[in-house]
């Protein structure tokens, strides 16, 4: 855990994707120890998070569906008031962005608008679980999840 810390913070500025924020935010058995580390360093100040508005939609989508209004209003205000988190809104320059690396890489239109939002602003990495986004290495140090889950 130390070690993925240790590079988030040497990157200081680190796209984080959408299943990062889910397995946080619902305790997953096999990431939370890994995504309170994170979140707590990033809160901290060790690092500064980006992320979209894409990220907004995705975890509110299980509370809306199961008609708990509540709940994704609480996962928006803990979204979009998270110390050190920018949330970039998708506009025509990311949208740009975004086409050309799926004409380029073949990923998927979500993750082309969340690793475009998040070198718009600079990051210098993307935090995210889907290996299918290695090919971006490229372009920016893909960071999986999974290669720092001790479970």
């Amino acid at each position: 855990m130390e070690r993925l810390i240790q590079k988030l913070t040497k990157l200081e500025s680190v796209g984080v994707d959408t299943p990062v924020f889910i397995y946080h935010l619902e305790a997953h058995e096999k990431y939370a120890a890994l995504t309170q580390k994170i979140f707590s360093s990033m809160e901290n100040g060790k690092w500064q998070g980006v992320t979209s508005t894409i990220t907004l939609m995705e975890i509110n989508v299980h509370p809306w569906r199961i008609g708990r209004e509540d709940v994704a209003r609480k996962y928006e205000a803990l979204l979009m008031n998270f110390p050190n988190l920018n949330i970039i809104d998708i506009d025509r320059d990311v949208a740009r962005i975004a086409a050309q690396l799926r004409a380029r890489f073949d990923i998927r239109p979500p993750d082309a608008l969340q690793v475009a939002a998040s070198l718009t602003m600079g990051a210098r990495g993307f935090l995210t679980n889907d290996r299918r986004l290695s090919g971006l290495r490229s372009l920016t140090d893909i960071i999986v999840l999974d290669d720092y889950s001790t479970s």
